[in-house]
C-alpha cells in the first residue's frame, strides 16, 4: 500500500474529482482531502492510498496533469520534517 499526495490543487476540487481521477490508474482504498472548516473548500492538497504499482502508475500519469486551471503536484507521500510547522514559542 502506498500513500500519495496530492497538491497544488484549486479551492474547488472535491473528493469526487480526485477519485475519478485517480480510478483510473486502480483501486483508491482511501482518500483524504483537506478542507477548510469554515468554508469546506479545499485547502490545496489531499492524499490518495492505493497499491504499489497502481499508485506509481498513478503518480507518473497524474504529476502536472491539469485540474480546474491547475497542474497538480502528485508524489509518493514523504515524512514530515522536523520543526516544519511548529509554533515557535
Amino acid at each position: 500500500m502506498m500513500r500519495i499526495f496530492a497538491g497544488n490543487l484549486s479551492p474547488n476540487t472535491t473528493e469526487k474529482d480526485l477519485t475519478t481521477l485517480f480510478s483510473g490508474f486502480g483501486r483508491v482504498r482511501s482518500m483524504k482531502l483537506m478542507q477548510d472548516v469554515f468554508s469546506g473548500k479545499c485547502k490545496g492538497f489531499g492524499f490518495v492510498e492505493m497499491e504499489g504499482h497502481e499508485a506509481r502508475a498513478a503518480i507518473a500519469g497524474l504529476n502536472g496533469k491539469d485540474l480546474h486551471g491547475q497542474p497538480m503536484k502528485v508524489n509518493e507521500e514523504r515524512p514530515r520534517e522536523k520543526g516544519r510547522g511548529a509554533r515557535r514559542r
